[in-house]
């Protein structure tokens, strides 16, 4: 059974982690430091603005390793969408290679504003 005080200590907890993430950004917002981040640790990350406004619509991250396998063994590809699960309510679709060997890996993530015909080919080019 929980009792307060350990609520207590796991909001102290939380506020503690908090103020490490919110130093550790310095100043950034959410997706300036998955930018940041993807580009420190050496990932491919391709973004687009929306054309009326200058605001980001999509965006697309790949490790070089996953895009050097998928160009030596790019039989099969699958392509993944789940909706609503993160709070900008924006798709989320997976790229999955399979090698010759039968292992599956992540090809790529794409966060994308919508998903009309013009998105997926814009992704999948």
């Amino acid at each position: 059974m929980l009792r307060l005080q350990d609520l207590r200590s796991a909001q102290k907890i939380y506020i503690v982690v908090a103020k490490i993430k919110k130093n550790r950004m310095q100043g950034r917002n959410t997706v300036e430091e998955v930018l940041c981040l993807s580009a420190q640790q050496g990932y491919i990350v391709l973004y687009r603005n929306r054309e009326e406004s200058n605001v980001l619509s999509d965006i697309i991250v790949a490790h070089p390793t996953s895009i050097a396998i998928i160009r030596t063994c790019s039989y099969v590809l699958i392509m993944d969408t789940t909706y609503k699960t993160n709070k900008y309510n924006m798709p989320l679709l997976e790229v999955v290679g399979m090698t010759p060997t039968g292992k599956n890996f992540t090809v790529a993530t794409a966060f994308m504003f919508n998903e009309q015909a013009t998105t997926y080919k814009w992704v999948i080019q």
